[in-house]
């Protein structure tokens, strides 16, 4: 592995070569976090002298026992938590030719509370070697040190702090926009993209005032963000964990200067602030943290009721997989056994009295589909419902081109427990397939690898995400609601599953 050097606007890093990219790993783009810095918004590195490694990953931000890393998705590597995060991670083709490629930023998935840059399913070597782009992850702030709300408790002092996780992407994006160029990327081409919580990433900063003029297109999957979390509500849960603590609200110093165990064992004690959901999943403590709409960092609710007036009017794509549920309940007792009394006992709390009509409508559609084919078909739907309201909202407030896309292709690892399920489209995308078991062994999977990642790339060099190996990728409109079936082969749909999505007409399930 040979060694490479490169200047940055707070010192020289050393990168390495690994399967011939470069790789630059735990660059800080941020100062520390911790201490009087805790909850504050987030301010450049101190810049060094001697020449400093990067050729490990950085440390990730505390999360406790949560973790967004899944066994079925591959190995993780082996990185402390520690509070001082702000870390980002390159890979590139080549430094100092004078080169000026797409920059492909991504946000990683845990909602807002767990997960990692470094994760080996975004690795960037396969997008890079595909694509001629540059690849950047980076680990933020989250849960209780990334979005605990204090300026309503503690005054002006604490603007932000409700906000400081997504603050820190605002930085590390400013840390591209000027030192990007040093590793052969185009600071006037960037693309942001994220998964799950890194949808939800994307979605807000496109209505952050802060982001605007950072990146130039944007891709959401599987999660749309369409709402932050209410002050009052934020402050409430900074009431009660002050109030666990015992800590007065002069008294924000103790907190900023309490051991990271302790605070997060504070945390993981109070009661949930949501309920258990229908589908299993235990809205947990450090699930009550989200990015804050203060009225400034987050002006209004990003895309409900309508897009927010600081929208960034950007060109986007935006999708989900057809079975996102079925990763998350794969390992429930009755799986592939359901009953159809379960069926309906499972959907009652979520669909009340359209219950009946939903079931009948996803039955028509769906006619060899078991009891549990449909729980996961309609359970998984809010987030496809989601995406479509953000695009629509952002259709109605701008005029930059939406491409929407629908992941059917199903993976047979495990007997096709997992379906098309959530986080699945990730290894398509960055051509990580071989190492995550969760991808199976059909034998058409590098097709797909081809026309997704293929589509990804496309977009981040062009602003649309059409390519020789797929059909013509019509943007999304109110006219044709045009959508992308991304499966072997692809196919080009419009409207699709209509009859679908009628059925939730009425009923707020937007995620």
């Amino acid at each position: 592995m040979d060694e490479i050097i490169v200047g940055t606007t707070a010192g020289k890093v050393r990168g390495i070569t690994e399967r011939d990219v470069l790789v630059f790993k735990g660059i800080p783009y941020g100062a520390p976090t911790s201490g009087n810095r805790r909850f504050l918004p987030p301010v450049p590195p101190e810049p060094w002298t001697d020449v400093r490694d990067a050729i490990e990953f950085g440390p990730n931000c505390p999360q406790g026992r949560a973790s967004a890393e899944d066994p079925n998705l591959g190995n993780a590597p082996s990185v402390p938590q520690r509070e001082d995060c702000l870390v980002l991670n390159i890979w590139t083709r080549a430094v100092g030719d004078g080169a000026k490629r797409p920059v492909m930023v991504w946000l990683h998935g845990g909602g807002f509370t767990s997960g990692s840059g470094s994760s080996a399913i975004y690795n960037g070597t396969g997008l890079v070697k595909r694509g001629d782009v540059v690849v950047v992850t980076i680990n933020h702030r989250l849960n209780v040190f990334g979005f605990l709300h204090l300026a309503d408790i503690a005054g002006e002092a604490f603007a932000g702090s409700g906000m400081a996780g997504m603050l820190d992407i605002v930085l590390a994006l400013k840390w591209v926009r000027d030192n990007i160029q040093s590793f052969g990327g185009d600071p006037g081409n960037v693309t942001i993209f994220g998964e799950s919580g890194g949808g939800r990433k994307v979605s807000l900063l496109l209505t952050m005032p802060s982001a605007k003029g950072l990146f130039h297109k944007g891709i959401i999957e599987s999660s749309p963000g369409l709402r932050g979390m209410e002050s009052k509500s934020a402050t409430d849960v900074a009431e009660r964990l002050l109030a666990k603590l015992e800590i007065k609200t002069n008294e924000i110093d103790k907190l900023q200067n309490m051991p990271v165990p302790q605070l997060l064992e504070a945390v993981m004690t109070l009661p949930p602030r949501t309920p258990v959901r229908p589908e299993g999943r235990a809205a947990g403590s450090l699930m009550g943290f989200m990015p804050v709409m203060d009225g400034s960092y987050l002006p209004s609710h990003p895309f409900l009721p309508s897009a927010s007036p600081a929208l960034n009017d950007v060109p986007i794509m935006i999708g989900t997989n057809r079975d996102e549920i079925a990763l998350f309940i794969a390992g429930d007792p009755r799986r592939r056994r359901l009953t159809e009394p379960e069926l309906i006992e499972r959907l009652t709390p979520r669909l009340g009295d359209k219950r009946d009509s939903i079931i009948a409508t996803y039955r028509k559609t769906r006619p060899n589909a078991t009891p549990w084919d449909l729980l996961i078909g309609i359970t998984s739907e809010d987030r496809r419902l989601g995406c479509i309201k953000l695009a629509e909202s952002k259709l109605a407030a701008g005029k930059a081109p939406i491409f929407m896309y629908l992941f059917t292709w199903e993976s047979d690892y495990k007997g096709y427990l997992f379906k098309s399920c959530h986080a699945l489209e990730i290894p398509f995308v960055f051509d990580t397939t071989e190492d995550m078991p969760i991808t199976g062994s059909r034998p058409d999977k590098p097709h797909l690898v081809d026309s997704v990642s293929g589509a990804w790339i496309a977009f981040a060099h062009t602003g649309n995400p059409s390519h020789p190996g797929i059909p013509k990728w019509e943007p999304y409109t109110l006219n044709k609601r045009a959508t992308m079936i991304l499966d072997v082969p692809c196919r080009l749909e419009i409207d699709p599953a209509r009859e679908e999505l009628d059925a939730w007409k009425g009923m707020d399930v937007i995620p």
